[in-house]
């Protein structure tokens, strides 16, 4: 039961990190990105393609992170200037390039297999207890990650951003580069996406394409909402709140012995939707009063 509560620590805290950059690009900016985990996908797999080679795994991450907002900056440039609904759409249709040339570049990504082997840190320091260890790299990654982004946000950068969500007009005819900003504000999140995808991949020590998939931006999305848009706390707890309530259910049927794998299933998504509904209340209040 103690490994089973810290395997889900741990995954709530490398979530923690792709929510806290998602939040600060819709959040905070207004950036409508449905592709968030093609970022947390090019972390993972430089990081575990580089780790793999004999990279040590410092400088494989930050070759990630690097990556990554190059990645940013090149669908910003490009799409950043067009409005929300046509950003949204093509950020959706960069995570799944990214998706498809990881499961067709075989020669450097090994297609569908995926890269194995993956070397997780601290393993041969804390022999008997790398899992506690592992969590503890994560809990302080995630820590790190959101004292920045609360301290970003009370900025005049995050005064700035709020300005250019609110009414990017008014903030252009103040003087402020709309673009640099928001080319800013994205490449944070980028950065935050691919150091979490960068710790996934470590903590499972294997990476395929299935595992970024939309479902994991959209994921992101509803924990953020839950959460309240532009609240970091909001973020944390709703991200938490979320994971607790999908895995929750996974005991439905050590409740319920009698019933069989079709009311079961049933019963456990209509335990989701109301376990989500309480989430959104209880949470966007706690988020609210953060976010004032």
């Amino acid at each position: 039961m103690i490994d089973y509560v810290l395997a889900l620590a741990t995954i709530s805290a490398v979530q923690i990190l792709l929510v806290l950059g998602l939040n600060f690009q819709f959040g905070l900016t207004g950036l409508v990105n449905f592709g968030q985990v093609a970022f947390y996908a090019i972390g993972a797999y430089t990081s575990a393609l580089l780790t793999v080679a004999g990279v040590p795994t410092i400088p494989a991450a930050a070759a990630g992170v690097g990556l990554a907002v190059l990645a940013s900056a090149v669908v910003g440039l490009s799409t950043l200037r067009l409005r929300e609904d046509y950003f949204a759409i093509l950020t959706l249709g960069f995570s799944e390039t990214v998706r498809l040339f990881l499961l067709n570049a075989r020669d450097v990504t090994n297609g569908p297999i995926g890269v194995s082997g993956i070397p997780r840190p601290l393993a041969r320091l804390a022999a008997g207890h790398d899992a506690l260890a592992y969590f503890a790299l994560v809990a302080v990654s995630a820590l790190a990650a959101f004292v920045l982004c609360q301290i970003l946000a009370k900025s005049p950068l995050g005064r700035t951003l709020r300005a250019v969500r609110d009414d990017d007009q008014a903030a252009m005819a103040l003087g402020k580069d709309v673009l640099i900003f928001r080319l800013t504000a994205f490449g944070w999140g980028a950065a935050l996406a691919s150091l979490s995808g960068t710790l996934w991949a470590h903590y499972v020590t294997y990476v395929v394409p299935d595992q970024f998939t939309p479902d994991v931006t959209f994921y992101a999305w509803m924990a953020m909402i839950i959460g309240r848009p532009g609240s970091m706390v909001g973020a944390v707890a709703g991200t938490v709140g979320l994971v607790a309530v999908l895995e929750s259910t996974r005991f439905a049927r050590d409740l319920f012995p009698g019933l069989d794998a079709i009311h079961l299933a049933a019963g456990r998504q209509i335990a989701i939707g109301l376990g989500l509904i309480v989430l959104t209340v209880y949470g966007g209040r706690l988020g609210a009063r953060d976010a004032r």
